[in-house]
């Protein structure tokens, strides 16, 4: 499936000639929290109801729903998923971050460890803990590291982390008010 893309650049000239766009950024609330494009609104992935998105835009025309998120990968799962649903979309090439560095306005709010940074944290702290209790308890530990080792290989291949997903709902990555 070919997806649209846009630059940040054209994505912003489109904001400076006050057009009304449909922006949506698809990443975690806690990451939306952080730093988000000004006029986005926060529709993560992981709840993305391309239906329910659909009826929302009643009257909105054919006009495309423009997709953020931190460098490209969830926009464009996100924009496969409306695409599949009749919605027109269109990914902003970059993320954030290049939107940013394009000059876009970015609304800034408390700083939190990225999820990310999280996983490899949580990662390699299993396979820390793993391999010493194999070398000091029991070498069946090993599955332990060999787990992790296997999950980060499925998540490179398929951009999906369970993780991470774990990680969102944790108590320290909920988004208050």
């Amino acid at each position: 499936m070919v997806i649209q893309t846009i630059t940040p650049e054209e994505l912003g000239a489109l904001l400076a000639r006050d057009e009304r766009i449909d922006l949506i950024d698809v990443r975690t609330p806690m990451e939306y929290a952080g730093a988000h494009v000004e006029s986005a609104r926060n529709v993560p992935l992981g709840g993305l109801d391309p239906e329910a998105l659909k009826r929302d835009r009643v009257g909105a025309g054919e006009s495309p729903v423009y997709v953020v998120c931190q460098s490209g990968g969830r926009a464009r799962q996100a924009c496969e998923k409306l695409v599949a649903a009749g919605v027109v979309a269109v990914s902003v090439e970059g993320g954030t971050p290049a939107c940013e560095r394009a000059g876009l306005a970015v609304v800034r709010g408390k700083q939190m460890m990225s999820l990310e940074r999280q996983v490899r944290i949580a990662a390699g702290a299993l396979v820390a803990t793993g391999s010493a209790l194999s070398a000091l308890v029991s070498p069946w530990f090993l599955i332990v590291p060999g787990f992790v080792g296997c999950g980060l290989v499925f998540a490179g291949a398929t951009d999906w982390c369970g993780m991470g997903m774990l990680l969102t709902k944790m108590p320290w990555n909920r988004v208050r008010g």
